[in-house]
């Protein structure tokens, strides 16, 4: 009874994507279970791995199929339904309350925010990805001079319309930031030559440029703050593109000490493997929350292992769910799943070592689930 009540509890998503409106293939299907740049090669196909018997147990029922189904059956019967059927059956089953969505990653047309909410039968938020509001910027042609203001003009106006903020430094530059505010004159040069390399690309036809400078990820950190908005890291587990050594959520003590002197919210993201680490900083940070969001469902049945790491340390008004869902539908009903039945197992055992009573397990669950997460970005005022 009590691991039932807690794997139907409604979640709040605090950080996911928007998902793909056309059919796949399988080798389409593949590499978006993946962060890796193409599935399968000499290492074969992700159905054999742990999240792909994750999809073929826990997703194939909510396509009528038998659990454990084939995968040829799966994306047969994938077909068959539709992208739009499949969306909304995945959505609507991940049991959600309401989404945080980044916004900042479309390389092609994905489901708006309130499309995923439509179909999740929840409220949806936006959360603005502060590298592509300077890269907009950037390829607009402001001068360097003018590049700081501009920024945050743009950032003053959209605030309102969005729950947080979300910051790639990790992928670009690393999270070895400054704790301290850039000077103007710093912030100056930087944009320099950003719009330096924005007319050089643009000038040779080729792809906008990329935020990677230190001065300029730590100064639109800094933007959020003064608009009063939570901030996001991408930290640890993501694609090839990234250094995982310059991801260790650790870097970035000395911003955190500056920042929980202005009480602003920072959300570690993923984390994995670095959730241990983050779940300290959960615990000597007021202003520090974490998850461990896609590591969840590319783990599959070792979920509730990554889980219990996490909450070693990380005091459990800290924790949030998130799936980090993206292009698949899928990844919203796994990600939501596997972390109720992980949470429900971790809380269990407590119960049954009785380190706590069943009614405070409840309470913490209803905490992680969702109650963390509309405190912290106060989503009851944005309803």
């Amino acid at each position: 009874m009590f691991e039932e009540k807690i794997e139907s509890l409604p979640l709040v998503d605090h950080h996911c994507h928007g998902v793909v409106r056309r059919d796949l293939d399988r080798a389409a299907f593949e590499s978006l279970l993946t962060e890796a740049d193409a599935a399968g090669g000499a290492g074969g196909g992700l159905f054999d791995s742990r999240i792909g018997f994750a999809v073929r147990r826990w997703c194939a029922p909510v396509l009528d199929l038998p659990a454990h189904a084939d995968p040829d059956d799966y994306l047969a019967r994938r077909a068959e339904l539709g992208a739009d059927e499949v969306n909304r059956r995945f959505l609507r089953a991940a049991g959600l309350e309401a989404l945080c969505v980044d916004t900042g990653y479309t390389p092609e047309p994905l489901l708006e925010p309130a499309e995923l909410g439509d179909l999740a039968g929840a409220p949806a938020h936006e959360i603005l990805r502060l590298e592509a509001l300077a890269e907009e910027v950037a390829s607009d042609g402001v001068s360097a001079s003018a590049f700081a203001a501009e920024v945050r003009a743009r950032l003053e106006a959209r605030a309102p319309r969005a729950a947080g903020v979300k910051s790639i430094a990790a992928y670009r530059a690393g999270l070895d930031l400054a704790g301290e505010r850039p000077s103007g004159e710093q912030v100056a040069k930087a944009a320099g030559r950003l719009l330096r390399d924005t007319e050089r690309r643009l000038a040779g036809c080729d792809a906008p440029p990329r935020v990677r400078d230190e001065v300029l990820h730590r100064f639109l950190v800094w933007c959020a703050c003064d608009v009063g908005l939570p901030v996001q890291f991408h930290v640890g587990y993501g694609d090839a593109d990234a250094d995982l050594r310059r991801g260790d959520p650790l870097l970035l003590t000395g911003l955190l000490r500056e920042l929980a002197r202005r009480d602003v919210p920072v959300m570690l993201l993923h984390n994995y493997p670095f959730h241990r680490n983050a779940g300290y900083l959960a615990q000597v940070f007021p202003n520090v929350f974490v998850d461990v969001s896609l590591a969840v469902h590319n783990l599959g049945d070792r979920a509730p292992v990554l889980l219990a790491e996490l909450m070693e340390l990380a005091p459990f008004g800290k924790v949030l769910f998130a799936s980090d869902a993206y292009g698949l539908p899928e990844l919203y009903h796994l990600g939501a799943l596997l972390f109720r039945r992980g949470l429900g197992r971790v809380l269990a055992e407590g119960v049954a070592e009785g380190s706590w009573t069943e009614r405070d397990a409840v309470r913490v669950a209803e905490m992680i689930a969702s109650g963390n997460a509309r405190r912290v970005y106060r989503l009851g005022e944005r309803a």
